[in-house]
C-alpha cells in the first residue's frame, strides 16, 4: 500500500514518511461516521412524527429504518471493493456526495414511498463512503500511531449515541422555519459540503495496487437473498400472512445457500469472491456471524420498539423520548470503558456484557409491571442504565474476538462481513421485533379494555345507560381500540370507531349525559391504550431476553481470546 507524504531527510529511505495531512484526514472521515451513525438513530426517535405527517401504516415505522440497514449491508463489501478499484478518495467523495444528496431527497419527501426511497439511497451511498475511511486509516498512520487513530472511534460512536437522539427530538419539536422533522435530514447537507470540502482538501490521493474484480453477481444474490427474508417479515402482517410471505422467506433460504455455492465456485475458479468462503469453515467466524446477527437483530428491534412504546404507548415528545435513551447511550460509553480494563478476560467479557445486558432489560420488564402505565423516564434510568453497561461490555470486544479465528490475508473481507451483518443484523431485528410488536398490539389494547369495562359499565350506568346499550357501547369501544391501534392510515376513521359513535349518540338520554358518556369513555380508551402498549412491550421485553440468552450461549463458538496486538494487523 503507497501513502502520499512528502519524504523528510530524517525519515530513512526504506520508510515512507507518514502521511502529513493525516489528522486532519482522520477528523474528516469520522465526520462522515457521525452522519452514519446519527442517520441511523434518528428515524426511531422522528418516525412517529414522519408517520402522522406522511401518513402510511404500521411498516412505514418499520421500514424507516430498515431500508436503511438493509441498503447499507448489501453495499458495504461492494463498496470496500469499489475502493480498491477505483481509489478509496475518489469514492469516499462519490459516498458522501450521494449521501448528502441522499439526505436531501429525504428531507423533500411528501409520501411515505418517496422517504422510504430516499433512505435507501442513503444506506448504499453510505456503503460506499463508510469502507474508504478504515481503508485510508490503514495507509496513513503508522503502527504507532493507528491504535490512537482507531481509538478515537469509540468515543465518537459513544458520543453519537448519546447526542442523536437528543439531537434528533430537540429538531422536531423545535420545528425550525416549520420543518418538522424534515431538519433531522436538512442538517446534513452543511456536514455533508464539509466533509466534501474536506475530503478534497486533505484526504490522500493513494490507490491500492490490487485491483480485484468487482462480484455484481454475487452482490445481486445477497441483497435478492436479504430482501425476500425482510420484505415478508414487514408487510406479511398488514397483508395478514398470505401464502407467497412463507414461500419469499422460504426462497431467502435458498438463494443464500446459492450465493454461498457461487462463491465457492468463483474463489476455485480464481477470480475475486465478495467474500471468501474459507472464512465460513471456521467455527470462529461463522459461529461469530451468527452471534452477530442474533445480537444485532435484538439491540436495534428493541431500540425501535421501546421508542415507539416511549412515543405513542406514553405519549412522550420526541425531545422526552431522546433524553429517556441518554441513560442507554451513556451505559454504553462506562460499558466500553470497563471492557478495555478488563480485555485480558476475552470472551467472558462479552459473555459478561450479554448477561448484564439481559438484566437490564428485565429490569425495563419490571419497572413496566410495577409502575404501570404512568411509568416515567427518572424510574427507567436505572434499568436503561444498566442495559446499555451491558451493550458496552458485549460489544467492545466483539470484533476482535472473531478476527481472533481468521487468517491475516482473511482480515480484510472478514471486517467486511462482519460490517454489512451487523447492518444485515439490524435490518432483520426491525422487521421481527417490529412485526411482533404491532401483531400484538390490537389484542393487547383489547384486553386492556376488557380489564377497565367494570369501571364503564359502572359510569355508564350513572349516565343513564340502558343495561343493553351498556354492553353494546363496550364492546364497540374494545373493537374500535384495537383497530386504531393496528390501522393503516392513523388518519382515517374505522368502521368499528363510526359505529362506536354511532351508539353512543343513540344511547344519549338527557344533556348532562351527553357530557359524561363520551367523558367516561375517552377516559377508559386512554387507560387501556397505556396498558394495552406496556403489556406487549413487556411479551417484546421476554422475547429480547430470549434472543439475549441465545447470543450467550452463541458466544461459547469464539475464541477464548482476542488476536495479539502485534498480530492484529493493524
Amino acid at each position: 500500500m503507497s501513502t502520499t507524504g512528502v519524504a523528510s531527510a530524517e525519515t530513512p529511505t526504506d520508510s515512507p514518511a507518514p502521511y502529513r495531512w493525516r489528522w486532519a484526514a482522520l477528523f474528516v472521515i469520522l465526520a462522515a461516521e457521525v452522519m452514519d451513525l446519527l442517520d441511523a438513530v434518528v428515524t426511531n426517535i422522528a418516525g412517529p412524527a414522519m408517520r402522522a405527517d406522511l401518513g402510511g401504516g404500521a411498516s412505514t415505522l418499520q421500514w424507516l429504518a430498515a431500508a436503511y440497514t438493509l441498503s447499507m449491508a448489501v453495499g458495504l463489501v461492494t463498496g470496500g471493493r469499489l475502493g480498491d478499484i477505483h481509489g478509496r478518495r475518489r469514492m469516499f467523495l462519490i459516498g458522501a456526495a450521494g449521501f448528502t444528496v441522499g439526505s436531501l431527497l429525504c428531507a423533500t419527501a411528501v409520501s411515505p414511498e418517496m422517504l422510504i426511497g430516499a433512505r435507501v439511497v442513503q444506506g448504499l451511498f453510505g456503503a460506499v463512503m463508510l469502507p474508504q475511511g478504515l481503508g485510508m486509516i490503514k495507509e496513513m498512520f503508522p503502527p504507532k500511531e493507528s491504535q490512537k487513530a482507531f481509538g478515537l472511534f469509540g468515543p465518537v460512536m459513544g458520543l453519537s449515541a448519546v447526542c442523536g437522539p437528543i439531537l434528533a427530538g430537540w429538531l422536531v419539536d423545535a420545528d425550525y422555519f416549520g420543518t418538522g422533522w424534515r431538519m433531522i435530514f436538512l442538517i446534513n447537507l452543511p456536514l455533508g459540503a464539509a466533509a466534501l470540502l474536506g475530503a478534497l482538501r486533505f484526504l490522500p490521493r493513494g490507490r491500492s495496487g490490487d485491483k480485484p474484480r468487482l462480484d455484481i453477481p454475487g452482490m445481486i444474490l445477497i441483497s435478492l437473498a436479504a430482501l425476500l427474508i425482510i420484505f415478508p417479515l414487514v408487510q406479511g402482517r398488514e397483508y395478514d400472512w398470505p401464502v407467497w410471505t412463507f414461500v419469499m422467506m422460504a426462497a431467502s433460504v435458498a438463494v443464500f445457500i446459492a450465493f454461498g455455492a457461487y462463491e465457492s465456485r468463483r474463489s476455485k475458479a480464481g477470480l475475486d469472491p465478495l467474500v471468501i468462503p474459507s472464512l465460513f469453515r471456521k467455527r470462529g467466524f461463522s459461529g461469530g456471524m451468527t452471534l452477530g446477527l442474533v445480537f444485532f437483530s435484538t439491540m436495534q428491534g428493541f431500540m425501535l420498539v421501546f421508542n415507539l412504546y416511549t412515543q405513542i404507548g406514553l405519549g412522550y415528545s420526541p425531545l422526552k423520548a431522546g433524553l429517556v435513551m441518554v441513560p442507554w447511550s451513556g451505559g454504553m460509553i462506562v460499558g466500553f470503558g470497563i471492557a478495555q480494563g478488563v480485555a485480558k478476560f476475552g470472551r467472558a467479557v462479552l459473555q459478561a456484557g450479554t448477561l448484564v445486558m439481559a438484566v437490564g432489560v428485565f429490569g425495563v420488564w419490571l419497572t413496566l409491571d410495577q409502575v404501570g402505565g404512568g411509568v416515567g423516564p427518572w424510574q427507567l434510568l436505572p434499568s436503561l442504565l444498566v442495559t446499555g453497561i451491558g451493550m458496552g461490555l458485549l460489544m467492545a470486544p466483539f470484533f476482535n474476538i472473531v478476527l481472533a479465528s481468521v487468517e491475516q490475508h482473511e482480515t480484510g473481507s472478514a471486517s467486511g462481513t462482519m460490517t454489512a451483518v451487523q447492518q444485515l443484523g439490524g435490518a432483520f431485528g426491525v422487521a421481527l421485533l417490529g412485526t411482533v410488536f404491532f401483531g400484538l398490539l390490537g389484542g393487547g389494547i383489547a384486553d386492556a379494555v376488557d380489564h377497565h369495562s367494570d369501571d364503564l359499565r359502572s359510569r355508564l350506568a350513572a349516565a343513564h345507560v340502558a343495561p343493553a346499550a351498556r354492553d353494546r357501547i363496550v364492546a364497540d369501544l374494545r373493537t374500535c381500540a384495537s383497530d386504531r391501534a393496528v390501522a393503516k392510515d392513523p388518519a382515517a376513521t374505522p368502521a368499528s370507531c363510526a359505529r362506536l359513535e354511532k351508539d353512543t349518540r343513540s344511547a344519549v338520554t338527557s344533556p348532562q349525559d351527553a357530557a359524561r358518556i363520551p367523558a367516561a369513555l375517552q377516559d377508559t380508551a386512554s387507560s387501556a391504550f397505556r396498558s394495552g402498549f406496556g403489556s406487549v412491550m413487556q411479551t417484546v421485553l421476554w422475547i429480547v431476553d430470549g434472543m439475549l440468552a441465545l447470543t450467550f450461549l452463541l458466544a461459547f463458538l469464539l475464541p477464548r481470546h482476542a488476536r495479539p496486538e502485534d498480530s492484529a494487523g493493524h
